[in-house]
């Protein structure tokens, strides 16, 4: 018997890194692009201090009071009304932008319309890889410079750059247990976010 959609399953990867960073998830459909945020952040482990928007048919969703307060630009739609469900037959592919200044890019792709039973409690990230960038490190091409200062010990910002990631910083991490830890405390009231990556467990004998 034919079942409709009730959810979908999206490829979510950074724009301008080499190697991808991404995720892939399960999301409900009916869930509204307010929510499909706050799962953006929880499965790239954001730390959502930052503006944000998606961009989606060349329209423009967000809240209203932020992103047209200073920052002007076409015209913000209201997403905390916007389903997912809702754009079902249109270009499968939009945009969601974190961080107005260092422009995190976040490329979606609606790889599939899913019809589930039961329908998941929670987003559920079933793929991915690589450790998202490090919070304010400067936008893409900031951070391949990073990324060459922590690999290089000789170079003058290696420690400072180590020690302000953290202390540590491995650009291939990725846990996918622990974001699914993550997801399912994403609309719980006072979630802590994690602003440095887990660093490694001492390996025993």
């Amino acid at each position: 018997m034919y079942q409709p959609a009730n959810a979908v399953r999206l490829h979510v990867s950074l724009a301008e890194i080499d190697p991808p960073i991404w995720r892939r998830l399960v999301v409900p459909s009916d869930w509204t692009l307010d929510r499909l945020h706050l799962v953006l952040q929880a499965a790239f482990s954001w730390t959502d201090s930052h503006l944000h928007e998606f961009r989606i048919g060349g329209l423009r969703y967000g809240d209203p009071d932020q992103l047209e307060d200073g920052f002007g630009g076409p015209q913000t739609f209201d997403y905390t009304g916007v389903r997912l469900a809702d754009f079902t037959g249109q270009d499968p592919v939009f945009t969601y932008l974190y961080d107005f200044g260092d422009d995190w890019t976040h490329v979606i792709r609606i790889e599939e319309w899913l019809s589930l039973d039961p329908l998941p409690r929670h987003a559920e990230c079933t793929e991915g890889a690589g450790a998202r960038p490090p919070e304010d490190v400067g936008g893409p091409w900031s951070y391949a410079d990073f990324l060459e200062t922590i690999r290089d010990q000789n170079h003058e910002d290696h420690s400072s750059n180590l020690r302000w990631a953290g202390g540590h910083f491995d650009p291939d991490w990725f846990d996918k247990e622990l974001i699914n830890k993550d997801l399912r405390n994403t609309f719980r009231k006072n979630t802590s976010r994690r602003l440095h990556q887990p660093k490694p467990k001492p390996s025993g004998r």
